[in-house]
């Protein structure tokens, strides 16, 4: 038996709060970010591994979007396929398309793409210890970001990044710009990648799981820098398993499921109303604030290999609304309404 995605220091607070989108500034309907058809497979000694199959969708400027799925789903894949950071081989980009103000990041020679990379599109990483070098200070490390794509003097820089590791919650920061990364805990490690990826003030912020390692304060602080972010006019790709970050947080939400995106809808929409079957087992496996359970819902069956997917819909084995079409044929992501996507045969018009 498998279970639905953590949700461990957040639940949606759907009693008085309303979601972030609620009350922000209309967002542009302008894509600062659309990818189309992206399928990324991985060599291994087992066999090819489809890791992202057939993926599709956009970011407007100024708005967050959250992933949400199971672990091993495909989310930080098909995120860091957009600056084309997967390892290569065994990772391959079999096809797609990811247009970031006109270019098609995917085809851009790696020279063009490297002044994208940390200038135009940030990333946190999901994982501080394999970002960054143990044999540099994190000063050094930090600024180098700095100066890479801006004409400014190591002691200006120096002077930014330690403003920037006070912004992110680090005590003594000016101390800890001259610190090894084993000298700091998980959590501060963690703070010190989140530093480097906002202090050139993006244009897109893609968030792996950013707040993985910090305590629920620092968490909270994070989370309120990268919404002033957002309301200079950078974007967000947030990737998480906390159904509360993405309540809190975002503006519209993919929800995948085995390498594909079966369900997209404003985040209001996704809680007050879930189309796909996969969908609602992951909300009805959240704990609830307002109703006592001696144990949470969990999604009956286990997540197909992603060395031998079926032909059909990849959660017909787990779904308690599957027909025989389902076994036999993928249900496209199709509209369903404004800003609301499906791909599941039950809405079939």
């Amino acid at each position: 038996m498998s279970h639905a995605p953590r949700n461990t220091n957040h639940a949606p607070r759907n009693t008085n709060h309303e979601p972030r989108n609620t009350n922000h500034v209309p967002v542009s309907k302008i894509p600062l970010l659309s990818v189309s058809n992206l399928t990324v497979v991985f060599d291994t000694d087992d066999g090819q591994l489809t890791a992202v199959d057939d993926v599709g969708f956009r970011i407007n400027k100024g708005e967050i979007v959250g992933v949400v799925g199971e672990s091993g789903c495909g989310k930080s894949v098909t995120a860091m396929s957009i600056l084309r950071l997967i390892p290569s081989p065994p990772g391959k980009i079999v096809s797609g398309v990811a247009q970031f103000e006109g270019e098609d990041l995917l085809k851009l020679p790696i020279s063009d793409l490297r002044s994208v990379r940390g200038n135009d599109i940030s990333v946190i990483f999901q994982e501080p210890m394999t970002a960054l070098s143990p044999l540099h200070r994190v000063g050094t490390q930090l600024i180098e970001t700095l100066r890479l794509h801006d004409s400014i003097s190591k002691e200006d820089a120096w002077q930014i990044g330690t403003e920037w590791l006070g912004k992110v919650g680090i005590p003594d920061a000016a101390e800890r710009m001259h610190a090894y990364p084993f000298e700091l805990s998980g959590g501060m490690r963690q703070r010190v990648m989140i530093a480097m990826a906002l202090i050139l003030k993006p244009k897109l912020l893609i968030a792996d799981e950013p707040t993985t390692a910090l305590d629920v304060t620092i968490q909270a602080q994070i989370m309120s820098l990268i919404q002033e972010m957002v309301d200079t006019d950078t974007s967000v790709l947030l990737i998480t398993h906390d159904m509360g970050v993405i309540w809190e947080m975002c503006d519209r939400v993919l929800v995948m499921y085995a390498s594909r995106i079966v369900e997209e809808a404003p985040v209001k929409e996704i809680f007050a109303n879930p189309l796909h079957p996969y969908t609602k087992a992951l909300l009805q496996s959240m704990p609830s604030l307002t109703e006592a359970t001696e144990r949470l819902n969990a999604i009956d069956g286990q997540v197909p290999s992603p060395l031998d997917y079926p032909c059909g819909c990849h959660f017909a084995d787990r779904c308690p609304s599957v027909m025989d079409r389902c076994r036999s044929a993928k249900p496209a992501l199709e509209d369903q309404g404004e800003d609301r996507k499906v791909a599941c045969f039950l809405y079939d018009k």
